[in-house]
């Protein structure tokens, strides 16, 4: 059975479902850092998200388990012609209630501290709880912040 919440957003419809393997194509154009490995253990174990505008996809959202128990959000896209229109909002929110009524009662995200994300996710209730700075040759990137809120 597919997990699967409406909305009604202005004059559109909004839906949002587990991904599913028939996702893969939609998908690879907003991720291109999950492995194929990975992308059939998110449709295996529904770690991932599609959001529905009208029908057609304009959105992903993927988790993990940090230490095994605490749900992580590791990339949330809205294509870009939908980003600014309340999408990611919903998108978050819908993972937000599945993961309280899975029982959990904290959830993490993170994002650069050079992308505009952090302001979005200050802005739906998220906190600043640390960052982690990665200078390994090859591998550098501005510091990754996370970000912490109770469900």
């Amino acid at each position: 059975m597919k997990y699967m919440t409406l909305q009604q957003k202005g004059k559109n419809m909004i839906s949002i479902r587990y991904v599913e393997r028939e996702d893969k194509e939609f998908w690879y154009s907003l991720d291109s850092h999950l492995s194929e490995e990975e992308f059939e253990k998110k449709v295996r174990d529904k770690m991932g998200y599609v959001l529905l505008k009208d029908g057609k996809p304009a959105g992903i959202l993927r988790y993990n388990l940090f230490w095994d128990n605490t749900p992580f959000c590791t990339l949330l896209f809205i294509v870009c012609n939908e980003q600014g229109k309340g999408l990611g909002k919903a998108l978050m929110q819908h993972w937000e209630e599945d993961m309280k009524a899975k029982g959990y009662g904290m959830i993490f995200v993170s994002t650069q501290v050079d992308e505009a994300a952090q302001h979005f996710y200050r802005k739906i209730g998220y906190k600043d709880c640390d960052g982690i700075v990665i200078d390994i040759e090859n591998y550098e990137q501005p510091m990754e912040m996370f970000m912490i809120k109770a469900i």
